[in-house]
């Protein structure tokens, strides 16, 4: 500037001597001002260069943010409203099982304990002193605080700073229920995208909710992990997070950030020592600082809480759910995790026979965790009284089935199911939870003795029209095919043909052999009755259904299952697959599964109805069993039960079964040791007074169940023949290798349910070799040599009163 102005005053000759003069008197301060203002001008000039290059630098700069941000989310799709719900709101919570009636039977147990509650449920207090804590900013913010994420994001990638935090409540719950806690960049411009779309669609309110349904809040006083504020409320104060005072929400409030140092319990639900408890309680006096900071509460609230002596509201020491070690607890979860396995078996389009033991495993353990973790309510067929009835009943009258013979204590199964419905009304699986936790009711499988023959034999050979009630079966001493003699249980063979109702009655095993094979020679099917019958209630396949010794119980089943097969036939050869889950409705109330009915028609209902008569012959009488006896000792209102059933034991008694059934409902037992071993000849009996017992005891608290008064009858469909008594065939006269015969009388009537009795003939049975044929004839009648013709002489009645009388105790056995 000086020498600007020299210049100036050489080209001025005219007033070079003014200005020369002049430019000697400007004083030193002015000169100093004059420097001072070049100065400044200069640096102006450098401030707007700069501002210039930093606002195109930041214009590129945050080109390629913006750029590099697209290039993080370009493979993240941005969800839809509902999806965001589902994701938020997809929170493992506690579930629950259930009596019939709604009653509780236990919390189902989890990893995490959780209760959802909607944003009305929850203290206002609550909800103020977890936005004065972790994100102050949050009735402003649209789902992220810039400065916060930028200061963050330096951290992150310089190391600097220590832990970044700035997270809002958004972002958490972002973090919480759809991405990892993983510091990548690309994880944090998903939470960023993730946390706006959420603002968008989301009331605050909601999303204050939510993160307090999701959060993990430590331990309860049963040292149970828990999540979401009602378990917290319940767990540490015993109340609703509704009613929660202002110290003991700041508490709850303090927790999410570290859950398992500010707990007040242990894991056992023991109150932690003083020194420990500490740090939830210094917590909690932040929080509510932060109330009074943010100007959520006043000076007075925050120095009257402050000072509170909160340790007196925590709930002391509780046992966690002890209802979950019992055998109505494993076997409710059991099914409902069946249930459930198959509804997502189906939903994935696979059939479930398609897969491996390894892919049910992986279902099954994908619906377990569904289940314990959905806030699911299941609802159970059990009825209470019934069941805690049946349970006091083993126990009273379990040591009647003990006899010393085998190590141990004689185990038990039961189940008493409803015959329209296969509902299981209640069930005993073992006679002590802390002996055997061996669902003996519901998975133990044992050979099933005589106790099948109603089901796979009798009752397809009376479907097929084969039989009638009256026919005769030969029942003299043999072998099996494949060699080794066969026998009944109290003898080798009665050298005749009895009756079927005899036969029955008596559990004899030689006749019902021969009807098996000749039903399977008849049907050209060595598993005739397995693919036609039994598959189709249920029963297990096996190659054992084809072998010789199938018909008498060879093949092993559960107490479920054989009970089942003798519901169908009490109601009116219609199966209803017995189930235990009635309902299960999510947290919202929405039914997810509810049984329906899928009925199948294994037997007509004239069989079902001559099954039943027939059943009804065997404990009338009490040849096998003296249970109708007993039960009517013990209540005579049992004398207006109309009681069918049939008994079974196998080889060296090493299972004794008994399944009893009214037009209502039927009951199943069996009982035996736990590694099969022989019990006494009279398990049978003691089985039956047990029963009986059982009976009773469940008499006495629904005797509506019983449906007494009501009887089993034959259906109108039923064709009732007229038969001799002597061939179980139409009587008349017929002619055979070259002699003409008369089937003799007395005739009886027979029920069929079909077709109806054949003509009589010479080989009128099932079985039995020429011999015996020969020898049946000639020794109930005589040949008349002037007519060739035979008949009956007085040695038929005598041997027929013989067959008919009562056995000796020693001869009540049965297989």
């Amino acid at each position: 500037m000086y020498h600007f102005i020299e210049v100036k005053l050489l080209d001025n000759q005219d007033n070079s001597r003014v200005t020369e003069q002049h430019s000697k008197k400007v004083p030193e301060k002015k000169k100093i001002f004059l420097i001072i203002n070049v100065v400044i001008r200069v640096l102006q000039s450098l401030f707007v260069f700069a501002v210039v290059l930093l606002l195109l630098g930041g214009a590129l700069g945050m080109g390629i943010g913006m750029g590099y941000f697209a290039f993080l989310v370009e493979d993240t799709q941005p969800p839809t409203k509902e999806e965001l719900q589902t994701e938020i709101s997809d929170i493992t919570e506690v579930s629950k099982m259930t009596y019939a009636d709604g009653t509780n039977i236990a919390m189902i147990k989890s990893d995490l304990v959780r209760t959802r509650v909607d944003g009305e449920h929850i203290s206002p207090l609550l909800k103020k002193a977890i936005i004065s804590t972790e994100d102050e900013y949050f009735e402003e913010h649209k789902g992220v605080v810039p400065k916060a994420v930028i200061r963050a994001l330096v951290s992150d990638a310089t190391g600097m700073g220590g832990s970044s935090g700035g997270s809002t409540l958004t972002q958490q719950l972002v973090k919480q229920q759809i991405l990892t806690d993983e510091t990548t960049f690309k994880r944090k411009a998903n939470e960023i995208l993730l946390a706006f779309r959420i603002e968008k669609y989301f009331s605050k309110d909601e999303i204050v909710t939510t993160y307090l349904n999701v959060s993990p809040f430590g331990r309860n006083n049963k040292g149970e992990n828990i999540a979401g504020v009602e378990e917290a409320a319940k767990g540490l104060f015993g109340k609703s997070a509704n009613d929660l005072t202002l110290p003991q929400a700041a508490f709850i409030a303090g927790l999410p950030q570290s859950p398992i140092i500010y707990t007040p319990y242990s894991n056992t639900g023991a109150l932690k020592a003083d020194e420990n408890l500490a740090y939830g309680m210094k917590r909690k006096d932040f929080v509510l600082f932060s109330m009074y900071r943010e100007k959520a509460i006043t000076k007075e609230e925050y120095e009257t809480a402050k000072n509170y002596d909160l340790k007196q509201d925590f709930q002391p020491q509780e046992a966690s759910n002890q209802n979950t070690e019992s055998y109505l607890y494993n076997a409710v979860l059991e099914q409902a995790t069946n249930v459930v396995m198959d509804i997502n078996i189906e939903k994935s389009g696979v059939k479930k026979e398609t897969l491996d033991e390894l892919g049910l495993s992986q279902y099954k353990d994908q619906a377990r965790k569904e289940i314990q973790n959905r806030g699911y309510t299941i609802q159970s067929t059990i009825d209470q009284t019934v069941y805690d009835t049946m349970q006091n009943a083993v126990a009273n009258f379990g040591y009647m089935l003990d006899d010393g013979y085998g190590a141990g204590f004689v185990e038990t199964g039961n189940v008493l199911m409803d015959n329209k419905t296969g509902r299981i009304i209640g069930f005993i699986a073992g006679r002590d939870f802390n002996v055997s936790q061996s669902n003996h009711a519901l998975d133990t499988v044992r050979q099933v003795g005589s106790t099948i023959k109603p089901i796979s034999v009798y009752g397809p050979a009376i479907d097929q029209g084969m039989i009638g009630s009256e026919s005769r079966l030969a029942n003299y001493p043999m072998s099996y095919k494949s060699g080794g003699e066969l026998t009944n249980a109290t003898n080798s063979g009665t050298n005749t043909f009895d009756t079927v109702r005899h036969a029955l009655e008596w559990s004899y095993n030689i006749p019902v052999y021969h009807l098996n094979e000749a039903m399977k020679a008849q049907m050209g099917d060595d598993n005739f009755s397995y693919n036609n019958y039994l598959s189709k209630m249920n029963y297990p396949a096996s190659e054992a259904w084809a072998y010789e010794s199938a018909p008498f119980g060879s093949v092993e089943t559960t107490v479920l299952t054989q009970t089942n097969g003798f519901q169908a036939l009490a109601n009116k050869g219609q199966y209803q697959k017995g189930y235990m889950i009635e309902k299960i409705t999510d947290n919202s109330g929405k039914v997810i599964y509810e049984h329906k009915n899928t009925p199948v028609q294994v037997y007509s209902e004239a069989t079902a109805s001559i099954m039943n008569d027939l059943m009804r012959s065997v404990l009338d009488s009490k040849i096998t069993t003296p249970f109708k006896n007993m039960s009517i000792g013990l209540n005579p209102a049992f004398a207006n039960v109309d009681w069918v059933g049939k008994t079974g034991t196998t080889n060296a008694y090493k299972d004794a079964w008994l399944v009893v059934s009214t037009p209502t409902i039927t009951l199943g037992s069996w009982t035996g040791y736990d590694i099969p071993t022989a019990m006494s000849p009279n398990s049978g009996d003691q089985n039956s007074a047990y029963l009986a017992n059982l009976a009773n005891a469940i008499y006495s608290v629904r005797p509506d169940l019983f449906g007494a008064g009501e009887k089993f009858t034959l259906s109108k469909d039923v064709v009732k023949s007229n038969v001799s008594s002597f061939t179980g065939e139409k009587p008349g006269t017929f002619t055979y290798n070259g002699g003409t015969y008369t089937a003799p009388g007395p005739n009886v009537e027979s029920f069929y349910a079909k077709d109806g009795a054949p003509k009589s003939q010479y080989k009128f049975g099932y079985g039995g070799t020429d011999a015996n044929y020969s020898a049946y004839w000639g020794r109930y009648a005589t040949t008349t040599p002037s007519s060739g013709s035979t008949t009956p002489s007085s040695e038929k009645k005598e041997d027929t009163k013989k067959e008919n009388t009562t056995p000796s105790s020693s001869e009540k056995k049965n297989n």
